[in-house]
């Protein structure tokens, strides 16, 4: 992540002087929508209409946000139909960059780019603001469609329905409101909590992070007793936006961001839930987590100034779960 300002790049991962010491999160810039009759959406001003090969994902292994576009990406089987471009797990000076790796995995597909931002700028000459993934990408119009990921993994949850994506719905009209809830509290204790924690600048914004996070752990390890997914039996959007934080946690979060209450293994139905969903169909495609741990170990230099990535733990994602004996 990254601030573009008048041409001048600068780290925004630990702007926290004006706000307390509290890690800020700022709001995605570009939020128009793919939709199946091209009509806008939800926000934004602009509406784009979903046909195959027409978008394009530009993603990272690294980053959990992006894990989630990938994660819809593979449930409702759009491989072929929304191609995907890697950058490195650096995110340094220049921010996200397509410097090549050994496995053939990084490179932009599209235009042979060596840095994020110029496409940022190709899709809007003075822009200015956080240059961030995920970003989807309209190759007709060769523009930004959406930088917020929460907004991407519904586009693709439905706008593709009629044009080759899978069945499978994961924001049913009936779930919405249970939901929408869970969705509020998981972000802001869990998904955007460890950044809290762990960019804290001072031991008040640190402690005001670290326990509402393992409070909700806590609550949500009494509702996986009585349910297998957190809205019924059957894994949900809720779910598919936590889970990129669960994958993360004992290797990177617990070490890396001080979230050392507890580790996921201690929480019986939260582990087994998480490899559960780990065991969906296509889901361990989506994680590589030795680009995760080097992004947030090599590039985060003012929490792990040398850079040092850890061997561990060793978790064994294919232990069986054991959810089918959870109640409905």
């Amino acid at each position: 992540m990254g601030l573009l300002v008048d041409g001048e790049w600068r780290d925004q991962w630990h702007d926290t002087k004006s706000s307390g010491g509290k890690f800020v999160r700022t709001d995605s810039q570009f939020r128009n929508w793919i939709t199946a009759d091209g009509a806008a959406g939800p926000s934004g001003s602009d509406g784009f209409k979903a046909e195959p090969g027409r978008y394009h994902l530009y993603v990272s292994h690294s980053c959990p946000w992006a894990h989630r576009t990938l994660i819809y990406r593979a449930l409702k089987g759009l491989e072929d139909i929304v191609d995907a471009s890697m950058v490195h797990w650096i995110n340094g000076e220049n921010g996200w960059t397509f410097e090549p790796d050994e496995d053939g995995i990084v490179g932009d597909k599209l235009y042979g780019s060596d840095l994020l931002y110029k496409l940022y700028l190709k899709a809007d000459p003075v822009f200015s603001g956080r240059v961030t993934i995920p970003v989807l990408w309209d190759k007709k119009r060769e523009t930004i469609v959406s930088n917020e990921s929460s907004e991407i993994i519904r586009m693709l949850n439905s706008a593709f329905d009629t044009v080759g994506a899978k069945p499978g719905d994961f924001y049913p009209d009936h779930k919405r409101d249970d939901i929408d809830q869970l969705n509020d509290i998981i972000y802001d204790t869990i998904n955007n909590g460890v950044y809290k924690a762990g960019f804290a600048a001072n031991q008040d914004a640190y402690e005001e992070a670290v326990f509402p996070l393992f409070q909700t752990l806590d609550m949500l390890e009494e509702r996986l007793a009585q349910s297998r997914f957190l809205v019924g039996n059957a894994p949900s959007e809720a779910d598919w936006r936590l889970f990129p934080t669960l994958s993360r946690f004992d290797p990177i979060y617990v070490g890396h961001f001080k979230c050392n209450l507890a580790r996921l293994v201690d929480y019986p139905n939260l582990w087994a839930y998480t490899r559960d969903l780990y065991q969906w169909p296509g889901i361990a495609g989506t994680i590589n987590l030795d680009h995760a741990k080097m992004h947030y170990y090599q590039s985060q230099k003012r929490v792990n100034s040398t850079g040092i990535v850890p061997v561990g733990p060793l978790l064994d994602w294919s232990e069986p779960h054991g959810r089918e004996r959870v109640g409905a």
